[in-house]
């Protein structure tokens, strides 16, 4: 189910709040809010952005490994120990 299913204009925010809030912690899709036939904001659960802000952490780590693959920043694992321990005693 995408958003444009989930589209609502903030009058039904205002009417249906508690209604809107109960369905998002069931489980519920996030909810697109219109303003003057615009769409403004996105409601989610707090669990839901939660689990979305871990996500974008987590592609965020990957596509910086990528990057340094791309650009040659990345060393063999065979002794990585030796270079852990020479940095400690500096």
């Amino acid at each position: 189910m995408g958003l444009e299913t989930r589209v609502k204009p903030i009058s039904y925010l205002k009417a249906h709040s508690a209604e809107v809030i109960r369905e998002l912690a069931e489980g519920a899709a996030p909810l697109v809010i219109t303003q003057n036939g615009e769409a403004k904001v996105v409601i989610q659960d707090v669990t839901s952005y939660a689990e979305t802000q871990e996500l974008l952490a987590l592609l965020k780590l990957l596509a910086m490994a990528r990057d340094d693959m791309s650009t040659g920043r990345v060393q063999p694992l065979e002794g990585l120990k030796d270079r852990i321990r020479a940095r400690a005693t500096r």
